[in-house]
């Protein structure tokens, strides 16, 4: 597997593993590289002097951090996951396969199939 897609793939499995916390560690540590090179080569012009206050490194980390926001937070859970939900049961998978019939006739002049006879 290539290296940056390995990186950069989000983990499937909730929680924090061992491989996990690696990857972010490493994902950190790569940001905290570049950001010191972007430093560094900075220093060498003539915004020299501006860098070298708090408000000036405090303004290329965050320019160097916007991009790379992303990035940094691959494996962080989303706003809808829980890690102790249950997987769905059968009764609500049917009861969503039923609604998804339903909707697939919204709009529609005639009424969805009903079951048994009426």
């Amino acid at each position: 597997m290539n290296a940056w897609r390995w990186l950069t793939t989000p983990h499937p499995d909730p929680g924090f593993s061992r491989g996990k916390i690696g990857k972010i560690a490493l994902r950190f540590l790569l940001f905290l590289l570049l950001l010191t090179l972007v430093q560094f080569l900075l220093n060498l012009t003539p915004l020299r002097p501006y860098l070298q206050t708090w408000w000036g490194s405090a303004l290329v980390v965050l320019l160097m951090y916007v991009p790379f926001f992303r990035f940094l937070t691959l494996d962080t859970p989303g706003a809808g996951t829980r890690f102790g939900a249950p997987p769905p049961s059968p009764a609500s998978t049917s009861r969503v396969q039923r609604r998804r019939e339903k909707n697939r006739y919204a709009g529609v002049r005639k009424a969805p199939p009903r079951g048994g006879r009426r």
